[in-house]
């Protein structure tokens, strides 16, 4: 990634927002010979009990290989999609049972800046159209103050005012993606939940969008619950981290703790993975082996212990908890130690 990015300032301890056990599958098509043959209906288990904290205004990163269900946690906490069991509260109050203007109130409050800059506009939409439907629908200004608050907007995710004019295929990904920032902000949100918001732009722009991220964090006081898949990015922004495999979170604490001495084996072979400019710092460490198991059919007990170096018996039967295990942080692994375990330290 090109450019400094620089994190933003401390945070609250007060939770805006908490997941509890949060589960969601999605059902596979049945073929004629499924159906005659009396199998059962197969489905795809995209959360597995997921469970997190989110302080208000801190940037939480939650990471994990592709697959293991970052975007649907992302969808379900805007409701996108509806969870099929566990809870998710915000500011205390049940997100899942909301309805009528509670649920107005509570889309309003967490919006969603998606990987797709331009799959997330209309085509047909001028960016001033896009923006003034966000402010018109919700109700934020009305009138006259319409314009001038798209070109306040605009301002914000620093693109000149004239941009109301044009359509989305007339920018560049980058600056695309600033729209979809605009229209996020555009309801004024108190969290935004940014999907691999980076990883369809050019290196070169990418520092630019996550350092304007940081920027309105800090001016807006916003919360960011920032998904990306790159480990480099998520040590230099969040304030806490989430490591999700296979529909868990196996492992959450602060950034720079978590990365200093992880605790569970899957964190440890991600931080292994990551690239080293210097070579004297290149690790020869062998990172996450083998493949990730299938989301249909997952298995026993400890969901990372095929690929596990140190699993045991028990890893194969028994689904270890997310619980601090002794240490300062939470962990899911039966094995985890101290953390400043020699054999936990990376």
């Amino acid at each position: 990634m090109s450019g400094t990015i620089l994190k933003s300032g401390p945070v609250a301890d007060a939770p805006i927002m908490t997941v509890d056990g949060l589960v969601k599958t999605f059902p596979l098509g049945r073929s004629l010979a499924d159906v005659l043959g009396g199998r059962p209906v197969r489905a795809v288990q995209a959360l597995s009990g997921v469970s997190l904290t989110v302080r208000k205004g801190e940037t939480l990163g939650v990471v994990g290989e592709s697959g293991c269900g970052k975007s649907t946690l992302a969808r379900c906490l805007v409701r996108l999609h509806e969870p099929d069991a566990g809870a998710v509260r915000f500011e205390g109050a049940d997100v899942l049972g909301l309805q009528g203007y509670a649920r107005r109130a509570y889309n309003r409050s967490v919006q969603m800046v998606f990987q797709d800059p331009y799959g997330s506009l209309n085509p047909r939409l001028s960016v001033g159209d896009a923006l003034a439907e966000a402010l018109t629908v919700h109700r934020i200004v009305e009138g006259g103050a319409v314009r001038e608050r798209v070109g306040e907007l605009l301002d914000l995710v620093h693109l000149p005012r004239d941009a109301a004019d044009r359509y989305p295929h007339e920018f560049s990904g980058g600056q695309r993606q600033r729209v979809g920032i605009a229209r996020a902000l555009a309801v004024e949100p108190s969290v935004i939940i940014a999907d691999e918001p980076v990883s369809a732009l050019d290196v070169s722009v990418q520092a630019q969008v996550v350092n304007l991220f940081l920027e309105l964090q800090e001016r807006l006081g916003l919360t960011l619950i920032f998904i990306t898949h790159d480990l480099r990015l998520v040590r230099h922004i969040s304030h806490r981290i989430a490591v999700m495999y296979l529909g868990k979170v196996v492992e959450t604490g602060d950034t720079e703790a978590v990365f200093t001495a992880p605790r569970h084996p899957y964190t440890r072979a991600l931080i292994a993975a990551v690239p080293q400019v210097d070579p004297h710092q290149r690790s020869a460490r062998e990172a996450v082996r083998g493949e990730l198991p299938s989301p249909i059919a997952p298995p026993p007990g400890c969901p990372f212990h095929p690929r596990c170096p140190i699993a045991e018996p028990q890893c194969r039967t028994v689904v270890p908890a997310l619980v601090p295990r002794g240490g300062p942080w939470p962990v899911a692994c039966h094995l985890a130690g101290p953390a400043d375990a020699p054999e936990f330290i990376a």
